[in-house]
């Protein structure tokens, strides 16, 4: 037995004897049970605070991801914020939001948090918003562990209940508290990485905030800058374009962060546990990472963490949770490509080295983006550079073929798909209400 894993829902599951899965059950318990203790062990000896693996009645344990994200920050190093830090984030702001102004419908935010951040600072602000987008994948996977031990365990005429060692509500939040620990983890190396190079709060393109508003890394834009050939000035203020605008856009469309995460709980909701299914996925990751005659060995940290790591609470996707992810990939690249198109415009020839400064950018996401990877292994979802850069070219195209205001108007209606982004002509006459509606 191996740990949990989770796929389509099958038909030919129903089918399966009662005493074989409360065989299985029991097994799983002790393996689980065996693999606590030494996860617990673990992290202790690394100093991360390990009692959040203990039962938990959080779905995804925050003190978890805290520890675990502030651990990575403290091993890579954060810089204490200065006067110079400050004013320098401050001037380059300043000078983002009058050129927006320019190019977008969307009016300044208002300030509600320091605009210049340390990386510590950085994981405190953005920590609650992470736990919104991934708790109802954490729901999902404990729905489907309830309804997995309840199948186990419900008699019938031929196999009456399994004797259990504790009440099955227990075993339920025991293994829920335990999953929830894990993604949890995970979730913190993702936050932990991401502080090292996020150069803002919207950096990731995610509605992070409940009250958005723009705030800069500065540590992370000065070594963003480290290799290029290109003045500090002119980065700082790229930066603060980009952060700046996504700020507009998540504050002025509130009902973007509902959409967005929406997309997230409808792909938790078809959560299934498979344990045929993840003892595969785990078996092909352990061997793919230690060799063709490696085993997979569930009571082994180190087979556990290898196997996570490679992806094995990613899903065979249901068409329901196929669609979430297309719906949730689409809008990504909508605001990625909208944030992209509006800082060309807002920079226009007043920054000489805006072409570098965003096929750099580009680049640097495509080799290199932990919440992309963060994405990859808890739902499976990989956002295409191409849909990125369709999207940017469907917003400039708009903005040539209507003006700004139409073009930003477009987040309070129907988004377009995946589709449209290749027809924009086609989505604005889809959208707009002729002037004589007789002939409807």
């Amino acid at each position: 037995m191996t740990p949990f894993g989770f796929t389509p829902e099958d038909s030919d599951d129903a089918e399966k004897n009662n005493s074989e899965e409360s065989a299985e059950l029991k097994a799983m318990m002790a393996q689980m049970a065996a693999i606590q203790a030494q996860i617990q062990s673990q992290f202790a000896s690394i100093g991360i605070n390990p009692a959040g693996f203990a039962a938990n009645t959080e779905v995804l344990p925050k003190n978890i991801v805290r520890d675990t994200s502030k651990k990575f920050v403290t091993a890579k190093g954060s810089a204490p914020i200065g006067a110079n830090d400050v004013s320098r984030v401050e001037e380059a702001s300043a000078i983002a939001e009058l050129w927006l102004n320019e190019a977008t419908y969307f009016p300044q935010t208002s300030t509600s948090g320091n605009r210049t951040l340390a990386r510590t600072d950085w994981v405190d602000t953005t920590l609650s918003g992470w736990l919104s987008l991934v708790e109802p994948l954490a729901l999902g996977l404990s729905t489907a562990i309830s309804d997995l031990l309840k199948n186990a365990t419900e008699p019938d005429s031929d196999n009456p209940a399994p004797e259990l060692p504790m009440p099955i509500e227990m075993i339920t939040a025991a293994l829920g508290s335990f999953i929830g620990s894990l993604l949890a983890t995970q979730l913190g190396q993702s936050i932990g990485m991401l502080a090292g190079s996020a150069t803002g709060i919207h950096d990731v393109g995610l509605p992070l905030l409940d009250s958005a508003f723009p705030a800069l890394v500065s540590q992370n834009i000065d070594e963003w800058g480290q290799d290029l050939d290109i003045p500090m000035d002119e980065i700082r203020i790229f930066h603060a374009l980009r952060e700046s605008a996504g700020a507009r856009l998540f504050a002025h469309n509130p009902w973007l962060v509902a959409y967005i995460r929406t997309a997230v709980s409808d792909y938790g909701k078809g959560i299934h546990i498979d344990i045929d299914a993840i003892q595969r996925q785990a078996q092909d990751a352990f061997e793919a990472s230690a060799g063709t005659d490696a085993e997979f060995d569930p009571t082994n940290p180190e087979s556990f963490t290898v196997a996570l790591s490679s992806g094995i609470f990613t899903p065979e996707e249901t068409p329901a949770q196929r669609a979430a992810l297309i719906k949730l990939e689409t809008v990504l690249a909508l605001v990625d490509g909208w944030n992209e198109a509006i800082v060309a415009q807002a920079a226009g020839d007043r920054l000489p080295n805006i072409a570098a400064l965003q096929e750099t950018l580009r680049r640097r996401r495509a080799t290199s983006a932990p919440t992309q990877q963060l994405f990859a292994n808890l739902f499976g979802l990989q956002v295409s550079p191409r849909r990125a850069r369709e999207a940017t070219t469907f917003w400039k195209s708009v903005t040539e073929l209507r003006d700004i205001q139409m073009r930003d108007q477009i987040w309070s209606g129907i988004l377009p798909s995946a589709d449209d982004l290749l027809t924009p002509e086609n989505y604005l006459g889809s959208i707009e209400i002729p002037d004589d509606l007789s002939s409807l």
